[in-house]
């Protein structure tokens, strides 16, 4: 089958905001080519990521490539859709950068797996561990946690920094026996990573069916399926029960607009980890949370991008 590759030169903060609207357009996949993997300290037992050519990245900013049937929906109509929703990226403060947007026809077999070559095992914490599901891995240790992930199934390999961030603050705060909140969830590995690290139960929302689908294909993957609830739904909306901790890596600008709701279905003392931060938006989430009655208690950072914590007091 012939595809058309719809590829977007783009900023790195701006990454995750572009590949949903990618999603949204009918996307089941994207590529993220980051010139960063070119100087990644990788700890795997694979070279193949030595092998890499900076001929293939851009070199500067990212580019973030989906792939669409070339019979499945009239090109020039995504091509404008997607202009406007950059154009509304822009708005909310995200520096998108040159956004360009460049179309090409290619063959299935030139990129449904070489792709996998960018994506090894990573360790986030001490003792977590995420593997796509095609490598061999050897266990570091007896109590290592190992997160099996397919990328393919849905945006969110793990490795990014956004994601990096929850993953430690769940290690450091969650309980076990804790329910929790996850909050686009996407391919549910916040989830996976909490059940795993003891949680009772988490219901794991997202808004596009396409995650809800890879989110419940990730859980079965994991063997955690019965601990981990996948719903379609927007944000919190029409959630009641309060829970011991809700987690949310997405945009600032989607934050700041449901913390009345995290606040209302947190337990006192429960806790709100809060990922997707640029931290030029730092200061924006923290006037959110604190209005809604949150307090902060930890802000952790990997290069330009803030998790923070707070609790209901």
């Amino acid at each position: 089958m012939n595809w058309s590759e719809i590829s977007i030169h783009t900023t790195a903060e701006a990454t995750e905001a572009v590949s949903s609207l990618l999603y949204e357009l009918g996307a089941n996949g994207v590529v993220i080519e980051d010139p960063e993997v070119l100087y990644r300290e990788w700890d795997t037992p694979f070279g193949e990521i030595y092998q890499l050519s900076p001929d293939d990245f851009p070199a500067e900013g990212v580019f973030v490539k989906a792939y669409l049937p070339v019979e499945s929906r009239d090109l020039l109509e995504v091509v404008e859709t997607l202009r406007g929703q950059l154009a509304e990226l822009i708005e909310y403060g995200l520096d998108i950068g040159k956004a360009t947007i460049a179309v090409n026809d290619v063959h299935e077999d030139e990129w449904a797996h070489a792709w996998k070559k960018y994506y090894k095992p990573i360790h986030v914490t001490d003792r977590m561990t995420i593997k796509p599901v095609w490598e061999e891995y050897e266990l570091k240790s007896p109590d290592e946690i190992i997160i099996e992930m397919d990328p393919g199934m849905a945006f969110g390999t793990g490795t990014h920094p956004t994601t990096i961030l929850c993953l430690r603050a769940i290690e450091k705060y969650l309980s076990p026996g804790d329910r929790v909140y996850d909050v686009g969830t996407g391919t549910a590995i916040l989830s996976i990573a909490a059940v795993k690290l003891g949680a009772e139960h988490v219901l794991a929302m997202d808004l596009d069916e396409v995650a809800v689908r890879s989110a419940q294909a990730n859980t079965e993957l994991n063997g955690v399926h019965e601990s981990i609830t996948v719903r379609q739904n927007n944000l919190l909306d029409g959630i009641e029960e309060q829970v011991e901790m809700v987690i949310a890596n997405i945009l600032a600008e989607v934050i700041v607009r449901f913390t009345d709701d995290v606040y209302r279905v947190l337990k006192p003392g429960g806790t709100f980890i809060a990922s997707g931060i640029i931290e030029a938006r730092e200061a924006d989430v923290k006037e959110a949370l604190t209005a809604s009655g949150l307090t902060i208690v930890e802000t952790i950072f990997i290069d330009d991008w803030v998790a923070i914590v707070s609790k209901k007091r």
